[in-house]
């Protein structure tokens, strides 16, 4: 079923005509309702499988909106455009008599347009961050099926949650009392967390681009959600993953290697994964059940269990890039890079004596996520801050929270809960909103207080008593997949403002073109690009025969960053005439050292990979059709 809810000032209908031939009886006249949760639904041909549970999963659904938005009445109306594959009418009908059978032994007012008829109405939505809410409800043997499903995903969906926005002034104030005006992105974050919808209904702009500049792309040959990735894509994966990786060692990281996949059955990693919200791919080898590993913690913390540790070496840092971690999303929530079923994870964690030191650990973890991104090419003005945490922690902890806060230096959605339901008593993301307001966890860190003590992992103390540590886990870039989709979706957003969709320099495949304006100056722009890739910069040749006017579209649409024209002048000259795309298309006659210093200028220290593909473009195949 898919549900449509809208908070609204009121709701009126009137019946026009028989739209099926067994419509329901209605008494004629208009209906209205006033201070309404309207629930616009579509009864699908899935539904068939499993009525009951659909009807049991969308009231509760329904109720628990109209509790958090304090709706007075429910409008129940029947709405057969959100789907595509509708149910048999007679099923829908029977569904629909149910959902308002059972609402009605809870509520009162509740009014219903009736199914199968034309109807014209008209609503005011009310536009706070929960008037606008879908749903998609599978029968629970549907939902099943879509892989093993963890205790914590369950009390996940189930939590009580009280949400607020944390001002860098310290002020806590409650979502819907806050003035988003000034951070609309914060608003849509706020929205998208509250709403816990994952699912997508359109796709992002992403995807288009992910395909057209020939980076990533789908593999039908694979389970959706494991993606292919072409040479320029694999090159930047690449420098992401060399990055993020350099970071986590200069902060003291050590690097190890462990398994994907672990035994289902394993006393602690059994009880771990219950503790974690996700679904996992199984599988069995030996007449024995696994699961594929949904992060590195497994690994390390087995790895830790076995070592001998002292308090001199805490706190502890361990890491491992994992090529790949894996979640069995659901299919309905998988779109190009921003959710994947297989990605890849730098996870970091820091084994601590206590929560004194894991709290100024986290603060230095905090600043590494920071600086991780803005080196990347995402600055701060690019994702929102989001706080998870116990009541507990936060009022004993206060000063703390409030120090991430004002070390972000912008307002920040803080989720709280009256008890522990995971294994962490905080947790903070950093946040990039795309184009369709959709929110993706970037960096994030969380402190553990139970796995210490779950995979018997001890530290001697100065008195030599062995003792279970506290233990953080942080990803300082988040999986590199969905640092790509920040910075395509980025891209795209700044062309819509009127500016030029480019990625950051050090990330660009070819970072100068070079244009010969005729065979005979080939020559000369072969020696040309040997100088530069002395250098440590990627360039490339387009010497095919076509127009000038062509190699510079063509170049303009693969975000060539420079493009530098070589002619008769220019050999006289020594200087290239360069096209500069950030300047959008400003002409400068520059030097082959002022060029390569300008480009080396903004790189900065950051990795370099050779060039991915063939030097000339006459050589090169075209990878998407």
């Amino acid at each position: 079923m898919r549900i449509l809810l809208l908070h609204s000032d009121y709701l009126e209908f009137e019946v026009k005509k028989k739209a099926v031939k067994d419509a329901e009886e209605f008494k004629e006249g208009k209906k209205r309702a006033e201070n309404v949760l309207v629930c616009f639904m579509s009864i699908e041909k899935i539904d068939e499988k499993n009525p009951s549970s659909v009807v049991e999963q969308v009231v509760k659904e329904i109720g628990e909106v109209k509790e958090r938005v304090n709706a007075e009445f429910i409008a129940l109306y029947p709405y057969a455009h959100l789907s595509d594959n509708l149910a048999r009418s007679s099923i829908a009908k029977e569904v629909l008599k149910e959902v308002e059978g059972k609402l009605r032994e809870k509520y009162e007012k509740i009014i219903k347009a009736p199914f199968g008829w034309y109807k014209s109405f008209s609503l005011k939505c009310k536009g706070h961050p929960l008037s606008e809410l879908s749903r998609t409800i599978l029968p629970k043997e549907e939902e099943e099926k879509k892989g093993e499903i963890s205790e914590a995903l369950v009390s996940e969906e189930k939590l009580k949650s009280y949400w607020y926005i944390l001002t860098p002034e310290g002020k806590l104030v409650e979502v819907k009392d806050y003035d988003f005006s000034n951070n609309p992105k914060l608003k849509s974050l706020a929205t998208y967390e509250m709403e816990k919808v994952r699912a997508v209904d359109k796709t992002p702009p992403h995807v288009e681009l992910m395909r057209k500049l020939e980076l990533v792309d789908y593999e039908p040959g694979s389970d959706p959600g494991n993606l292919r990735y072409y040479p320029k894509g694999r090159m930047i994966k690449a420098l992401l993953e060399e990055y993020v990786g350099r970071k986590i060692r200069e902060y003291g990281g050590l690097e190890v290697e462990s398994p994907i996949m672990y035994d289902f059955n394993h006393p602690t990693l059994a009880s771990y994964l219950h503790r974690f919200p996700a679904r996992q791919y199984t599988l069995e080898s030996d007449k024995k059940k696994y699961f594929l590993r949904f992060a590195a913690c497994f690994g390390q913390f087995l790895i830790a269990h076995d070592m001998n540790i002292s308090y001199r070496n805490l706190p502890l840092r361990l890491y491992e890039m994992t090529r790949y971690s894996f979640r069995r999303e659901k299919s309905g929530e998988l779109t190009g890079l921003r959710r994947l079923r297989a990605f890849t994870m730098p996870d970091v964690h820091a084994i601590c004596a206590d929560l004194e030191q894991a709290m100024e650990e986290y603060k230095i973890r905090f600043k590494l996520c920071l600086d991780t991104l803005n080196s990347i090419g995402l600055s701060k003005d690019d994702f929102q801050l989001a706080i998870r945490v116990t009541k507990e922690f936060y009022e004993q902890h206060k000063e703390f929270v409030e120090y991430l806060v004002k070390t972000f230096g912008k307002a920040a959605l803080v989720e709280m809960w009256d008890e522990r339901k995971f294994y962490f008593i905080l947790k903070y993301e950093f946040n990039f909103v795309d184009a369709l307001n959709k929110a993706s966890a970037l960096s994030t860190d969380q402190i553990d207080v139970e796995n210490g003590e779950r995979y018997d992992i001890r530290y001697m103390t100065p008195e030599g008593v062995e003792k279970h540590p506290i233990i953080l886990h942080c990803s300082p870039s988040g999986a590199i997949e969905r640092v790509i989709y920040a910075l395509l979706e980025k891209a795209y957003m700044e062309k819509e403002k009127g500016g030029v969709a480019m990625l950051p320099l050090w990330l660009a495949p070819t970072q100068i073109r070079l244009i010969p304006l005729s065979a005979k100056f080939l020559p000369e722009v072969e020696g040309i690009a040997e100088k530069l890739k002395l250098k440590k910069i990627r360039v490339d040749i387009d010497d095919r025969n076509l127009t000038l006017g062509k190699k510079i579209s063509d170049a303009e649409k693969e975000w060539i960053p420079y493009i530098g024209v070589v002619g008769e002048k220019e050999v006289e000259s020594g200087k290239i005439r360069v096209r500069i795309r950030r300047e959008k298309g400003n002409l400068k006659n520059m030097s082959i050292s002022q060029l390569a210093e300008e480009i080396l200028k903004e790189i900065k220290d950051l990795p370099f990979r050779e060039l991915p593909l063939p030097l000339k473009l006459s050589q090169r195949p075209k990878f998407v059709g």
